[in-house]
């Protein structure tokens, strides 16, 4: 029986934002769910976050902001990814994002946007509805 790859993910916290409580429970999450992820730390600029995405050959890149800079950061990071690899990596955001900033994001490249209450199972569940 052929052995699967495991899912690979990549948690980034761009930006000055410092507080990384909601990336860590997402990333342990994640990882008690059966993906291999790797989390960045935090005050990533959007070049090492996008380095870090592609050397690591993730199959999906969550980002984590909270500190209002979403909308600058976000369709950055997205521009890069989509240079550099085309759709290849499955994008999704959350932190907290005003509800009129969501669709930008999304017709950035962001598949998904979490806002607080979210449940790390609807994450889990997203990614896989959505793995290619």
């Amino acid at each position: 029986m052929p052995k699967t790859k495991k899912v690979r993910v990549m948690i980034a916290k761009p930006g000055l934002d410092g507080h990384d409580r909601g990336a860590k429970y997402i990333a342990r999450a994640l990882r008690d769910a059966g993906m291999e992820v790797i989390y960045t730390g935090i005050r990533q600029t959007p070049e090492q976050i996008v380095n870090a995405a592609i050397q690591e050959d993730v199959d999906i890149l969550g980002l984590s902001l909270l500190s209002g800079a979403h909308n600058f950061l976000f369709p950055k990071i997205a521009e890069m990814i989509q240079a550099k690899v085309g759709d290849e990596i499955l994008l999704f955001g959350g932190g907290v994002i005003p509800e009129e900033d969501i669709e930008f994001l999304k017709s950035k490249g962001f598949k998904a946007i979490f806002t607080p209450g979210a449940s790390a199972q609807e994450v889990i569940d997203f990614i896989n509805d959505n793995l290619k």
